[in-house]
């Protein structure tokens, strides 16, 4: 199979101006940062950096200006509100400060000890996730942070993406898909309508580069900016789709959810893959369409063995 990083360009904690980076120092303690190391995967053009400073404390910065991409910033401004208010008891990373100074947006986090599961996707890290997703929905329902928008309003206008495509089908368009464009649409549409219910606050952009696996094989879940207020078993369906284009078996994460609200998903996030992948790159982010493309057309033959030929 063809692959796509999912990953874009970064600066790095040496680009921080330095009133940035003495703030940083002041929110970690310890001196001044000693050492940081970039780390890989997401699409922000800001830092992503494990720093440590000379009393040997650690921290992960993510720091971003609108100067590299205003949306990027945009997304740090709900990503630091979210985190904030997480429930300490939950499986993400603390927070240990953060700031929001107009030209630059900065969150300051624990610096968790693990690594990103595997991809290909392996069964006992599957497993794992899927466990650990059910302890994440039980943590954050109802959901903590108030002000949320809902699953059905951050991805219903995303999982319609059918309706354009059908409007207009592109010359490259998966010639099944093509075929099949009524099926997909009704069943993305049945998707929509699933995300209506539920108070439980999810993640709603789960990739193996969205979690971190502790030495012990605890599951951490890192970014947040996408939060929003939706079924329990949402976080797991998105997952899955992860697990589905890099080739695994998402039945662990499927377990116990509905078939057709599960199919429905998936549609819309084809949907969703094939119509963006086809747009010019955003500014800042060279790599994201190539990603999207890869993401909608590894989805295809799970939705032909899910609604036929």
């Amino acid at each position: 199979m063809t692959t796509a990083a999912a990953g874009g360009t970064r600066i790095g904690w040496a680009d921080l101006p330095g009133p940035v980076q003495h703030a940083v120092e002041e929110i970690i303690g310890g001196g001044p940062v000693v050492a940081a190391a970039s780390q890989p995967g997401g699409f922000s053009p800001g830092t992503a950096d494990r720093v440590r400073t000379a009393s040997g404390a650690r921290a992960f910065v993510k720091a971003v200006t609108p100067a590299l991409n205003q949306e990027s910033a945009d997304l740090a401004r709900r990503e630091l509100r979210i985190t904030a208010a997480l429930p300490e008891h939950a499986p993400v990373p603390r927070m240990l400060g953060g700031f929001d100074d107009g030209a630059w947006v900065v969150l300051v986090l624990e610096d968790v000890a693990g690594a990103h599961p595997r991809v290909p996707w392996v069964a006992e890290e599957i497993d794992a996730a899927a466990a650990a997703l059910r302890d994440l929905a039980a943590a954050l329902t109802p959901a903590p942070v108030p002000g949320l928008p809902t699953a059905a309003g951050r991805l219903g206008a995303d999982f319609a993406s059918w309706d354009l495509i059908a409007a207009a089908p592109p010359d490259d368009l998966d010639p099944w898909a093509a075929r099949r464009l009524g099926a997909l649409r009704a069943a993305a549409t049945h998707g929509i309508a699933a995300l209506s219910s539920g108070q439980t606050m999810v993640h709603t952009d789960l990739r193996a580069d969205n979690i971190l696996v502790r030495a012990d094989g605890r599951l951490v879940f890192i970014d947040w900016p996408w939060g929003c207020v939706g079924p329990s078993w949402l976080d797991s369906v998105l997952l899955a789709i992860n697990v589905i284009v890099h080739a695994g078996d998402p039945g662990p994460l499927l377990a116990g959810v509905d078939h057709d609200a599960v199919v429905g998903v998936v549609a819309g996030a084809a949907a969703y893959f094939q119509h963006r992948s086809r747009l010019a790159p955003p500014p800042g982010l060279p790599t994201v369409r190539a990603f999207q493309r890869f993401q909608g057309d590894a989805l295809l033959p799970w939705l032909r063995d899910a609604l036929g030929g």
